[in-house]
């Protein structure tokens, strides 16, 4: 069957439905999603998409997708929930968090809570990040009557950071599939973008505290709670292990690989296939869920009924975004399937690296856009990565590696937020901001942190494309 409908017009269409489904309708993400993709398969010809020659109609092909997302992300999804969630009731978290305040001192305790939030932005979802941290900043102010602003921003600059462009969270997750990039260089080079973007935010953090200068203000209902003492928190080298397990096992599977490609023998070969085995993510994820289930039951004296229910209560929150993240690669799959690639790549026209750098300035714009409009950082990550996996970006067509394109479209879902993004409102009740002051404080600092994460995006594509 011929294209009859323009696929810019499809693209088009689709991007509206999912802004105005969410935006205006208040429709659940994964609703406008999974309904976007099958207007856009709709508006698509039929073609052969399956083994064997079989020709799925449009609601199968939209089912085949999502259930092949799901299938490739939904393990790791759901073991970093599990993660998140005995981190926090072990104490893990804690520790890690105390353990960074007692490295650097109360003196530099923004660059500490900056740096609680990077580490546990990692295996740990944003809010959750914020609603641990943000009862230091507000003992810190208790103690220092001073930079109030400087330490809620450092929390929010430091978990927003590796939120968005550091696996196992879903939105880097799922860019790192959709765009066919290893998931070891997605995070060593998210990483090494989010360390300088960090210094930056932190720097921000201080001049907008000296702008702003903002009190701390009692919250609605807040309560006292004593914090636990030392003694009831696990050891620090127990409680990084989640965190620091996976990144090794699956980094090293990215460096098994690359000297085995470059130095052939048997004892590599042998060695690259046994880190394929224990750094596929799926497997490091599952290590790592055990180390911090066992954690939380040798901490807390936990039966096993209740170790039970608070995995159930983290792979329910799990489910959410699993659901989410795959309508997402479903809906850029009709995206691919309605040639939308081909056309934006004519319109772009050939130009080796020049096209790649376009590409990475489109990328940052339009994931920037769809923050704005309706929100959600990871809607807007899986939303642009389909939309220009579409075009198959590879690094003959970009002139160098696509993680950079994954980490511009990361930084631009990190600028725009307002008041349809959770985050806004997380940041704003539980700091005691206005909205007003919200916007002049956390809206600005994402500004800041999203341009410096593309320009450096732009950078290390330049200077160290890694082709």
């Amino acid at each position: 069957m011929t294209q009859s409908i323009p696929p810019l017009l499809i693209l088009g269409v689709g991007i509206l439905t999912v802004i105005g489904m969410i935006l205006v309708l208040r429709v659940n993400a994964f609703l406008a999603l999974i309904t976007a993709a099958l207007l856009v398969s709709f508006l698509s010809p039929l073609e052969t998409s399956a083994p064997g020659g079989v020709v799925l109609n449009q609601v199968e092909r939209v089912a085949a997708a999502l259930g092949d997302v799901a299938g490739k992300i939904g393990i790791v999804i759901a073991l970093a929930a599990i993660i998140g969630k005995c981190m926090m009731d072990s104490g893990a978290a804690d520790r890690i968090v105390r353990a960074c305040l007692g490295l650097l001192g109360e003196k530099r305790a923004p660059a500490a809570l900056l740096m609680s939030g990077y580490i546990l932005g990692v295996p740990v979802f944003f809010d959750t990040v914020f609603y641990l941290l943000v009862p230091l900043a507000r003992s810190l102010w208790k103690q220092t009557r001073r930079n109030y602003v400087m330490y809620i921003l450092a929390i929010a600059a430091g978990g927003v950071i590796t939120h968005t462009l550091v696996p196992p969270t879903p939105g880097p997750l799922l860019m790192a599939e959709i765009l066919n990039i290893d998931l070891g260089t997605m995070i060593v080079v998210g990483g090494l973008i989010g360390i300088p973007t960090a210094v930056v935010g932190l720097i921000a953090s201080r001049l907008l505290d000296r702008w702003l200068a903002l009190p701390m203000r009692p919250l609605p209902g807040e309560m006292s709670a004593e914090p636990l003492d030392d003694a009831h928190l696990p050891p620090l080298l127990v409680s990084a292990l989640p965190i620091f397990l996976p990144v090794l096992l699956i980094s090293g599977n990215t460096v098994a690989k690359t000297v085995a490609d470059s130095s052939p023998g048997e004892a590599w070969s042998t060695a690259a296939g046994v880190m394929a085995l224990v750094g596929n993510a799926n497997f490091a994820l599952l290590l790592s869920a055990a180390v911090a289930m066992a954690t939380l039951v040798r901490q807390r004296g936990l039966k096993l009924t209740q170790l039970a229910q608070a995995t159930e209560e983290a792979l329910m929150s799990g489910g959410v975004i699993i659901l989410i993240t795959a309508a997402g690669g479903a809906f850029g799959a009709m995206l691919r399937v309605a040639g939308v690639g081909s056309a934006i790549q004519q319109s772009l026209g050939e130009g080796g690296q020049a096209t790649g750098l376009v590409l990475l300035a489109t990328g940052f714009i339009v994931a920037s856009v769809m923050k704005v409009a309706q929100g959600s950082g990871t809607v807007s990550m899986i939303t642009t990565a389909g939309m220009l996996a579409a075009m198959n970006p590879t690094p003959e067509v970009l002139g160098f590696h696509p993680v950079y394109l994954a980490t511009a479209i990361g930084s631009g879902s990190v600028v725009g937020s307002w008041m349809n993004d959770s985050g806004f409102w997380v940041v704003a009740r539980m700091s005691g901001f206005t909205e007003v002051e919200t916007l002049k404080s956390w809206t600005v600092v994402l500004v800041l942190l999203g341009l410096t994460g593309f320009g450096l995006s732009m950078l290390l594509a330049t200077t160290l494309p890694l082709v």
